[in-house]
């Protein structure tokens, strides 16, 4: 279900093969201003001290520009970067395989750092503080560790889920910054950055209103300003305005908030099937056959923000709003707080 939303925040196959709108400098990123105005400094530093940069994590929600931001340290540092993801790390071998083709001053950036597995972690620790690989090689009672140099590198971990990486891992990163939603006005200049970029132009209303329908997140706004464009295309337009931005929305079933059907679905299943809460997590996930991660990575996060929904000690709750919002009518529940 997840895979066919236009709204999710994670990436689909269509947002890897456009990386044209994908900014290259600090300059041209807009929003986290604090993080981008402080990893400023830390490179700044780095190149006058002549050291790697220390090891950054950062972390937030799906499609906020973890992987931008790493790509960008890398151009800004002068400095070739490496990709791999967490879940592909599953023995000591991948990990020294990504490891072992590290030149001086690389920046690593492994994606869903969290999904990598304990024992992996702890092979990292050295590698993370020694720039020393320390691995078990041979089987059947011949085996023996073999220590590989590295030059000195920076990762750069990114995950969604900041509480699953063990303590002794993220005490390793010099440096944590968490990525939030971006504010209507800074997705209206990412929307306007990317019709200059694309040669499709978009007048402010029409801007304004799909950074509205953005649900904070740059991916997002991204993939629905080319959704559009394909509307306006075929309507003959040279410039994407509010009407047909309208149209365009309206035809993707993504409302005036952002919302779309999937997460009607799950405000009107807790209203509908548990009384509008408070229910657990995993009632809810089994009841719209959806993955418990999923629902608390993505559609939750914006929920929550917007106050429709709310986490209780009982469990999950909708809110007036969250009635207000789907035109049902509110009964408040004694059993909600």
């Amino acid at each position: 279900m997840e895979e066919e939303r236009v709204v999710t925040s994670y990436e689909l196959v269509e947002d890897e093969i456009d990386n044209s709108i994908r900014p290259e400098t600090l300059e041209e990123y807009i929003g986290q201003t604090d993080v981008k105005e402080n990893i400023k400094v830390f490179i700044e530093a780095a190149k006058i001290r002549k050291e790697p940069l220390d090891h950054v994590l950062l972390y937030g929600p799906p499609g906020l520009g973890k992987t931008t931001l790493a790509f960008i340290m890398a151009h800004e540092l002068g400095s070739n970067i490496k990709t791999a993801s967490g879940p592909s790390i599953e023995k000591a071998g991948d990990l020294a395989a990504v490891l072992s083709t590290l030149e001086d001053g690389d920046v690593l950036f492994i994606d869903e750092i969290h999904r990598m597995p304990r024992f992996i972690e702890e092979i990292l620790y050295p590698a993370m503080e020694d720039f020393s690989l320390d691995i078990i090689v041979g089987g059947d009672g011949s085996n023996r560790s073999i220590k590989i140099d590295l030059p000195p590198f920076t990762l750069v971990g990114a995950t969604t889920r900041a509480g699953d990486l063990s303590a002794p891992l993220r005490d390793r990163f010099g440096i944590i910054a968490k990525l939030n939603y971006y504010t209507n006005e800074e997705l209206k200049m990412i929307i306007e950055r990317t019709s200059r970029v694309l040669a499709m132009p978009i007048n402010e209303e029409a801007a304004l209103e799909l950074a509205r329908r953005s649900r904070g997140t740059p991916r997002i706004a991204n993939r629905l300003f080319k959704r559009v464009r394909d509307f306006a295309l075929v309507d003959g337009l040279n410039e994407i305005d509010l009407d047909t931005t309208k149209k365009a929305l309206n035809r993707l079933k993504v409302d005036e908030m952002g919302l779309d059907e999937t997460d009607y679905q799950l405000l009107k299943a807790i209203i509908e099937k548990f009384n509008g809460g408070p229910v657990g997590i995993e009632a809810i996930a089994s009841a719209i056959g959806e993955e418990v991660s999923t629902i608390e990575d993505v559609y939750e996060p914006y929920l929550l923000q917007n106050g429709l929904l709310k986490r209780t000690a009982r469990g999950r709750v909708v809110t007036e709003k969250g009635y207000e919002h789907l035109h049902i009518e509110y009964q408040e529940n004694i059993f909600k707080n």
